[in-house]
């Protein structure tokens, strides 16, 4: 999930709005360490302080772990210089940097909010991380019940994650659900720049299948790689990966095995995403079986705006799987579980007899639920009542894109 952009977005309209935004994050660029930006920036009125972390990035879990610790002593060290502010909103990346925001909320005495984008350490025992019970994840559950005790809202981006949250013994009163909002203003099916990307990147009279976005070690993709290697002899058909995350190396490794036919492309820029997404034939959603509550699947709203075929792969019941049952009738999507790799198999070639290649429907009747108009005002209207004064302070380890 691009917190970052989303985080952007709210701080920007905060500022349109007369608050005073101030942002704490980390100074090396998401996807690419050798990028470092000023430790202190004003942009559209937000003020941005940025602190030093190591940049051993995703190598190793004892690595990230030494990146992870050294932007919370450097978040600490600047949070105590900042003056008081009557809002404090802390986001779940990297793990419990919410147990420093709700800390600095208590010692400020301001107002706290959690907004929770995934749940640890929940999702980091799921995903093998951590052993469930061992001494570490003891402390990290601590913390983490500690900055949801002391939130004076918390903001879940599902049902399913409202749930995990209410069944810690947190009341669902000060839980709201606001799911992160599509692009609107970037995102939408492109015809010409479908050619264009397609063009660019040779898969003219191809069917495409992309998996766009995060490459995640939660989100398994190992029954799209078995399907990808069955459909290998079918040239018709290509596999394209775009995005980055702990996993994209290996997907790229795994591509130059020459087993099927695959693509593999960096992050796309937010100017060039709807070509991206609209070059698709059909968009692969993939949900960890154990990760239900604990992430949120967001690339389908930015799929769905293009009108793109959805194949889903998952737990069979879920945030995705009731917003494509909401879909109307005829909109072209399967679901499928882990492990189901003929199924797999059979769907995309039911696919590539049966989806559009030209026009495209946008479901509406869905999407009209996930706009930013809506869901940024929501998401305002929970912090104005979260404070009193007209200073809002924010903080974040990720850089906020465009900054």
């Amino acid at each position: 999930m691009a917190t970052g952009q989303y985080l952007s977005e709210l701080a920007s309209e905060l500022v349109k709005r007369g608050h005073a935004v101030t942002v704490v994050t980390g100074r090396q660029a998401y996807d690419n360490r050798q990028i470092t930006f000023p430790a202190r920036e004003n942009w559209g009125g937000v003020d941005i302080h940025r602190v030093y972390s190591t940049g051993y990035r995703k190598k190793t879990k004892w690595r990230r772990a030494v990146d992870f610790g050294s932007f919370i002593v450097s978040c600490c060290l600047r949070l105590a210089t900042l003056p008081r502010q009557d809002v404090v909103v802390a986001l779940t990346t990297p793990p419990l940097i919410s147990f420093v925001g709700a800390w600095r909320a208590r010692l400020w005495r301001s107002r706290f909010c959690y907004w929770v984008m995934d749940f640890n350490p929940d999702e980091a025992i799921a995903a093998g991380y951590l052993r469930a019970g061992s001494l570490p994840a003891r402390v990290l559950e601590a913390m983490s019940r500690f900055g949801l005790r002391q939130a004076n809202c918390i903001v879940a981006l599902d049902r399913f994650m409202r749930d995990l949250i209410v069944a810690k013994g947190i009341g669902a009163e000060k839980i709201s659900v606001i799911p992160p909002w599509s692009h609107d203003d970037e995102v939408r099916f492109d015809p010409a720049g479908r050619e264009r990307f397609r063009k660019t990147h040779g898969l003219n009279r191809k069917f495409v299948v992309m998996y766009s976005g995060n490459h995640s070690p939660v989100h398994s993709l190992n029954t799209l790689q078995r399907a990808a290697e069955k459909l290998g002899g079918n040239p018709n058909i290509i596999f394209c990966f775009v995005g980055g995350g702990g996993e994209f190396a290996r997907i790229k490794e795994w591509a130059k095995t020459g087993k099927c036919n695959v693509l593999c492309l960096p992050y796309q820029p937010l100017g060039e995403l709807s070509a991206s997404l609209s070059a698709a034939d059909v968009h692969v959603v993939v949900m960890g079986e154990a990760m239900l509550g604990l992430v949120h699947p967001c690339k389908i709203y930015n799929i769905l705006a293009v009108g793109a075929p959805v194949l889903y792969i998952g737990p069979k019941k879920s945030h995705v799987t009731e917003i494509l049952d909401r879909t109307s009738q005829g909109y072209p999507w399967a679901s499928c579980v882990h492990g189901g790799v003929d199924d797999v198999v059979n769907q995309i070639r039911r696919f590539t007899e049966e989806s559009p290649k030209g026009s495209r429907r946008v479901p509406v009747e869905v999407t009209r639920d996930f706009t930013k108009g809506g869901l940024l005002e929501r998401m305002i209207t929970e912090l104005e009542r979260s404070g009193s004064r007209a200073s809002t302070g924010i903080r974040k380890e990720q850089i906020l894109p465009h900054i």
